[in-house]
């Protein structure tokens, strides 16, 4: 029996907002196109792995919900797609190169801003929160998810 983990994934809400998740009810996080968030999302984010749902790319920053892996990671069908802007000429069905996985929303959350996140000491530590950090699919601590849920509340 695996551990259930904790993740931070990073969305711009111009590109698909909480709000759009909730009225969908599930979707596939495709367009990843960084290795290391492709390999979380490959091999390590499990179904029933919990997600802080990131918007980034606005003023401010913030946690808008909480979110759940409802499917594991699979080929993400976009880089596929010659029409698509996440389009990779290398993927292939026998080398897909790119994977997603599904989430659906369990939460929203009273918006956690990142200068609210910052100002918490009890959140030092929190990959997010580190100078230099751009990855789109993190880990986040027990701990830090526990803390962020608390101030959305």
């Amino acid at each position: 029996m695996s551990m259930k983990k904790y993740w931070l994934m990073k969305s711009e809400p111009h590109v698909y907002p909480w709000g759009q998740l909730l009225e969908d009810g599930s979707t596939h996080w495709d367009g990843v196109r960084n290795y290391q968030a492709r390999n979380i999302m490959r091999d390590e984010m499990k179904i029933g792995d919990l997600v802080l749902f990131y918007h980034s790319n606005c003023k401010p920053p913030h946690v808008a919900g909480v979110a759940r892996v409802c499917k594991e990671g699979y080929s993400d069908h976009t880089a596929q797609d010659p029409k698509s802007k996440y389009f990779d000429e290398k993927a292939s069905p026998e080398n897909p190169r790119w994977i997603m996985v599904d989430i659906e929303p369990i939460e929203t959350l009273q918006n956690v801003t990142l200068p609210d996140m910052r100002a918490n000491p009890a959140l030092e530590g929190m990959p997010l929160l580190q100078k230099g950090q751009r990855l789109s699919v993190q880990p986040v601590s027990l701990e830090h998810f526990e803390i962020v849920c608390k101030m959305g509340k």
